[in-house]
């Protein structure tokens, strides 16, 4: 690089001693005859500047021999002057000089780097065009011919990730960057050192950890799908069998936010029918059978039925089921299973079918814009309330707590599933099952009504047993075991056991988990 600078350092040296060699020689010659018009060496100068600009004023001009031979040999540099000039225009506004200027004069805006122009990528950006008006959508890769103009303002733009932060200059926030394909922060090149530059990280990954240090954070796009999926279309009260067919990825999402949030009443007795490979399902969550009725519809509690065989051979669940779940990882798989129900099946329930485009008249779930969102991604609007659960529980003992980006993945899954389930602990005070987001104004009725009812024993038994019966499917659901005392190393729990068997303090702890929506009204608020 220095060699380089060197060479191109000389070689303007010699441009301008030729230019002023030229100058002197024009200057000399011009000014010995008293009839030349370019008597001082500011005239040779003029002359020459209108001249290889290809301007030619014509109030100047030489009348020697020499000076002649000098205005001829400017008039051919002008010409090939002006054939660098404009390939340099160009070569400034088709190469990376055009947005690195766009950049620089947008340091104001928040960036968001995206290092492909995927569908997802696509999505994403367009999503937060349209709910933050100072974005600014960079690409760190050009669009290809095939691909569509994006309907938003961009950069496409495949310099080194570092060069395009310092234009940055500290100004605002900080860059946001998305890896969008899964796992890609491990083997895409743009990935490199990201822990060392001023920006915010969220790669895409196919575990479900949701951080890994410092600014890297990860997001589970099946997780998003399956929070995305229940919060829009939640269990209903007359829903007793669910079938889920396909239990890839997607469908072990979809079944772990049903275990963890579908708590609505103690006397609920829901029968899930998976049809799919769930060897490894079952190997790493080998508890659930403590809670669940494994392999067999029970009247008494959830049951969890693994079909071995194909959905097609179970004609009778299918007829007779309250909601069907098609969430194939294969999307056209999907959807000719969809097409074959509904063409062959006499299906009284509904159908909901996963499709990565949003689909008229027909109930699906997981299209990449409802996927895609900065709720979902950056998780600051989705992850609130279980933020602000932490804070309050912080706030609340004596002892030193973590913060919220602090907390390992357990503790981090714990509050997630207990603000997840204060969505359902809202619907159930205000028997609404059409609410889907926690505003301040539907917690506050559901407190208010929570107040009102608690004062009855049996409503407050009630309302302790719901949340029992929520937190012990979350330990379950990650192996713990009962344990004399609390041990996280051995996952150990004195209260996992059966509600009865509780003694009325841990009962009377289960009330927090209520008197909470008056604390997160007020903080929403």
């Amino acid at each position: 690089m220095k060699a380089r600078k060197k060479i191109y350092l000389c070689l303007i040296a010699a441009v301008l001693l030729v230019y002023i060699a030229l100058l002197t020689i024009l200057y000399c010659s011009e000014s010995a005859n008293n009839n030349a018009m370019i008597q001082t060496f500011g005239d040779a100068f003029w002359y020459s500047i209108v001249t290889l600009t290809t301007v030619g004023y014509g109030d100047l001009i030489p009348v020697t021999p020499l000076g002649h031979a000098v205005g001829m040999i400017f008039l051919f540099l002008s010409a090939g002057i002006m054939v660098t000039m404009l390939g340099a225009v160009i070569s400034f506004i088709t190469s990376e000089g055009m947005p690195f200027l766009m950049l620089s004069l947008q340091r104001h805006k928040n960036w968001y780097y995206f290092a492909d122009c995927g569908v997802e990528s696509d999505a994403l950006a367009g999503n937060i065009y349209r709910e933050d008006p100072k974005a600014l959508i960079i690409y760190g890769e050009r669009r290809s011919i095939q691909s569509e103009i994006p309907n938003y303002p961009c950069v496409y733009l495949s310099a080194p990730l570092d060069r395009i932060v310092v234009k940055k200059k500290g100004i605002g926030a900080k860059c946001k960057v998305f890896l969008m394909k899964e796992n890609d922060i491990g083997v895409n090149r743009r990935a490199v050192n990201l822990h060392e530059l001023p920006v915010e990280v969220y790669a895409r990954t196919t575990n479900g950890q949701d951080k890994l240090s410092g600014n890297i954070n990860f997001f589970h796009s099946y997780e998003c799908c399956a929070r995305q999926y229940w919060r829009s279309k939640p269990l209903r009260r007359h829903e007793n069998t669910i079938v889920l067919i396909g239990f890839g990825k997607y469908g072990g999402s979809i079944l772990e936010r049903a275990i963890l949030t579908n708590v609505i009443s103690i006397e609920q007795h829901v029968a899930y029918h998976i049809f799919g490979d769930a060897e490894e399902f079952l190997a790493v969550h080998d508890c659930l059978g403590e809670l669940f009725s494994m392999n067999e519809e029970s009247e008494t509690r959830d049951s969890l039925i693994f079909h071995n065989e194909t959905w097609a051979r179970n004609r009778r669940i299918l007829e007779r089921a309250d909601r069907i779940i098609i969430c194939d990882d294969d999307e056209q798989n999907g959807w000719s299973i969809f097409w074959t129900l509904n063409k062959y099946y006499r299906i009284s329930g509904r159908i909901d079918l996963r499709s990565s485009w949003r689909v008229p008249d027909i109930s699906y779930f997981g299209a990449n814009e409802d996927i895609y969102t900065p709720q979902q991604i950056i998780r600051t609007s989705l992850n609130k309330a279980a933020v602000m659960i932490n804070d309050i529980f912080r706030r609340a003992v004596s002892y030193p707590t973590k913060d919220w980006n602090d907390l390992d993945d357990l503790h981090r899954q714990s509050k997630i599933a207990a603000a997840d389930h204060l969505l359902m602990k809202t619907r159930l005070l205000l028997e609404d099952e059409e609410i889907t987001e926690l505003s301040a104004d539907a917690v506050k009725k559901a407190y208010d009504r929570y107040r009102k009812t608690k004062s009855s024993e049996t409503a407050r038994e009630t309302y302790r047993k719901l949340d029992h019966m929520r937190w012990l499917r979350f330990y379950i659901f990650y192996n713990w075991r009962y344990g004399p005392y609390r041990d996280d190393g051995a996952r150990q729990h004195p209260m996992l056991c059966r509600y009865e068997e509780l003694t009325p303090e841990q009962r009377q702890e289960r009330d927090a988990a209520w008197e909470l929506m008056g604390m997160i009204y007020a903080e929403l608020e």
